[in-house]
């Protein structure tokens, strides 16, 4: 009888030991990349006169996501305020120039403060000025400038700047920025 239990422990050893332990949680998979930018250049141009503001110094236009963009005419800076989703720290808004990668900010006091809402960029548009330009597909928003192609995009999974000579806007099958002369 004795031999039976210990024939039954050791059996049941066995079967402790050959069990595979329990692996421990794996972890969180990485967020997706951000989608790949808006082809500008695919978007129908209108005329920055329709959405001229403050006595001609600049072009304004809201764009989905109850975001409202301004032009500057004197100096060409661009930027965006709003709820931007998924924006670096909290960020409302984004200012950015004619060449150089644009900043996002959480602020108190947004750079411009619209007195009536601006025009609406309609979907499948941009507007350009003096080097930069900014374009909506319907859901997403991007606006970039010419010199170097830096800019940054507001999507609906995320909100990101788009580095000088982003690779993606390289691709043309030319070779060559297509934002570069």
């Amino acid at each position: 009888m004795l031999s039976r239990i210990l024939i039954g422990l050791v059996a049941a050893g066995a079967a402790v030991i050959g069990v595979p332990g329990v692996a421990a949680a794996d972890p969180d998979p990485a967020p997706p990349p951000p989608p790949p930018p808006l082809n500008l250049n695919a978007l129908k141009p209108v005329s920055p006169e329709g959405f001229a503001i403050q006595n001609d110094q600049g072009y304004g236009f809201a764009v989905p996501g109850d975001i409202a963009c301004v032009i500057s005419r004197g100096s060409g800076n661009y930027g965006c305020i709003g709820p931007f989703p998924g924006a670096p720290d909290g960020a409302n808004q984004v200012t950015g120039g004619q060449q150089g990668v644009p900043t996002f900010k959480a602020v108190a006091n947004p750079f411009y403060v619209f007195q009536t809402p601006p025009a609406r960029l309609l979907p499948g548009t941009r507007i350009s000025f003096r080097g930069v330009t900014c374009g909506t597909d319907g859901t997403s928003t991007q606006c970039t400038n010419q010199f170097d192609g830096a800019g940054f995009a507001v999507t609906p999974g995320g909100s990101f700047v788009l580095p000088p000579n982003n690779p993606l806007l390289l691709n043309t099958g030319e070779g060559k920025n297509p934002y570069l002369n």
